[in-house]
């Protein structure tokens, strides 16, 4: 493999994740706002914390009823609550009206490294979260829904 004349490496996963939560108990305080607020109820999916960082291929989820629901998607630093003064919206995925249907996200940045040429102009998709930030994921609504409608969020990468 070659490398650069600083004799920088590309980045290489170590480890590979696959991060799946139940959304039942998950509220950003607003129906229809993207803003997190004080009393949100989110959840920690990728911890980057310990590691040097991480990228996620998929963020997706699971219908388990016939309502669609948004999931909201934040980066912040923190690892025991998402503090409205830290969290970065990066992006959402709204779940099937049809129950059990998988929804991928279509919202990830391109990523920018080599890839090999598949005869196709399209390029892959990708959320890098450095070292230090963490991907939170919530439910873009008022107060919880029911245990039994909440979508589950899923999240697969791999960590550096």
């Amino acid at each position: 493999m070659a490398t650069t004349a600083t004799n920088k490496q590309p980045l290489l996963v170590d480890r590979v994740f696959h991060s799946l939560v139940k959304a039942n108990t998950l509220t950003s305080g607003h129906a229809t706002n993207l803003d997190i607020t004080g009393t949100n109820e989110s959840v920690l999916l990728v911890n980057c914390n310990a590691n040097d960082g991480g990228i996620v291929e998929d963020l997706y989820v699971i219908a388990r009823s016939t309502t669609a629901y948004k999931i909201l998607f934040y980066l912040s630093s923190s690892i025991d609550y998402l503090r409205p003064t830290e969290a970065v919206y990066v992006g959402s995925v709204t779940s099937s009206t049809t129950k059990g249907a998988h929804t991928s996200s279509t919202d990830l940045p391109k990523i920018l490294a080599p890839l090999p040429h598949l005869g196709s102009t399209a390029q892959l998709e990708a959320l890098y979260i450095p070292k230090g930030k963490n991907l939170w994921a919530t439910l873009q609504a008022a107060s919880p829904v029911n245990s039994d409608d909440s979508p589950v969020i899923g999240a697969q990468g791999g960590f550096y």
